[in-house]
């Protein structure tokens, strides 16, 4: 169980924030909401107090003799602002303390998240954008928020990430988190401000205007190192086939359907990334030709009386190995995935040095583990030779074991 502040500005976006509240007590954290004064105006104390079990209060003078305003944050786990106004990250990053939550804020020494919620002419103000620029500099995880529908009828980017990715993404923060004596402490340290790409998904291989060549992957891993990769502050684009999951919050998503959509996406997105993690399932083979029409078994139109022809697909992780060898960036790292019925670890390590990536996750699947499920085990290969096992565990868990390994290459 750990001790979340969930800080509230006033925003209209507040009422989001019980959802928020709801999941994080239904995941068995003890969550204390520490709205603005304002914040009070668009939700009230009796449903944070109601929704929490817990007290609230806006101001530093309610329950003096506890010193609310300095043991708040100094006995959190995580610190959640949702939503984040314009308002209070300028206060925020001008260290002002007028109220409970802005001096939490400053006493704080775990992760601080914020999500900010504004309409895009705030959001894009330069202020605004200095403010966020200080907050990360000083380890703070600012959220990018969401584009879509905001007060009235406008319309843009301002909107608060939906209270379920945000829920994940501070869990992530939190299973990711270790005290300042840990490891994870200089493998967080290394990922901030870190610019990574993650494939996620399984292409689609068109056969006609119906049917596709297509496999099971459905997202979930790839969604979750993206996730792990925004917890611990880094810059994160998914190149996303065929994903039907809400996008993570706070991260750049580039849809594509077919392989070769993928290769393209992914070696123009590579050119100056820190860290490539290719955990989509993309397709060996497509139709060497693509029908127009539906192809029918009987009545006119097109038929295939035989055998489909096939073509290869281009090999992503190696022409991504092959351009970093031509033409950089120096200290890139490659992360292939690699899924498999049966677990062929001299194979894989074959495998591993054909393709020319930096670490190899060979992951099993079938049996419950792997495409669609919640959690996932593998052996993390490294060019190296040395092996990492990872006992089964969540998706969210397994990534930032590999994304621990990634930053001691990236240290």
């Amino acid at each position: 169980m750990a001790r979340v502040i969930l800080g509230v500005g006033a925003g209209i976006a507040a009422y989001k924030a019980c959802e928020l509240l709801r999941l994080l007590k239904e995941a068995g954290h003890r969550v204390r909401v520490v709205p603005t004064p304002d914040a009070l105006r668009f939700v009230g104390e009796p449903t944070w107090a109601a929704l929490s079990g817990e007290p609230v209060a806006a101001d530093v003078w309610t329950d003096v003799a506890d010193v609310p305003h300095v043991r708040l944050g100094q006995s959190a786990d995580l610190v959640l602002v949702a939503p984040a106004t314009a308002d209070v990250l300028a206060r925020a990053a001008a260290g002002l303390a007028a109220d409970l939550l802005t001096a939490t804020l400053l006493t704080a020494r775990c992760p601080v998240m914020y999500a900010p919620a504004m309409h895009t002419e705030m959001w894009e103000h330069p202020a605004t954008q200095h403010n966020v620029a200080t907050l990360r500099t000083r380890g703070a995880l600012v959220v990018e928020p969401a584009t879509g529908r905001l007060t009235g009828a406008d319309s843009g980017k301002g909107r608060l990430p939906e209270p379920a990715e945000l829920f994940a993404l501070a869990e992530s923060v939190l299973s990711s988190r270790m005290d300042a004596a840990g490891s994870a402490a200089a493998s967080f340290a290394a990922m901030a401000g870190r610019r990574v790409v993650v494939s996620a998904g399984g292409t689609r291989e068109e056969l006609d205007p119906v049917r596709f060549l297509g496999n099971w992957s459905t997202g979930r891993q790839g969604y979750a190192f993206a996730r792990s990769a925004a917890a611990r502050g880094a810059e994160v684009t998914v190149v996303a086939a065929n994903v039907e999951l809400p996008d993570p919050a706070g991260v750049k998503v580039i849809r594509v359907v077919s392989a070769r959509d993928m290769h393209a996406a992914m070696l123009d997105e590579a050119r100056t990334a820190d860290a490539v993690v290719m955990t989509a399932a993309v397709a060996d083979f497509r139709p060497a030709a693509r029908s127009g029409q539906k192809i029918k078994k009987d009545g006119p139109g097109p038929r295939v009386p035989g055998p489909i022809a096939l073509t290869e697909n281009p090999d992503i992780l190696a022409d991504l190995a092959a351009r970093r060898a031509a033409h950089g960036p120096a200290g890139q790292v490659l992360v292939g995935f690699a899924a498999e019925t049966d677990l062929d670890l001299t194979a894989a390590q074959a495998k591993l040095a054909r393709k020319g990536c930096d670490l190899l996750v060979v992951n099993q699947v079938g049996g419950g583990l792997g495409f669609g499920a919640g959690d996932n085990e593998a052996v993390v290969l490294d060019a190296g030779g040395g092996q990492t096992p990872i006992p089964r565990r969540s998706k969210d868990a397994l990534a930032s074991v590999v994304w621990d390994l990634v930053a001691a290459r990236l240290g």
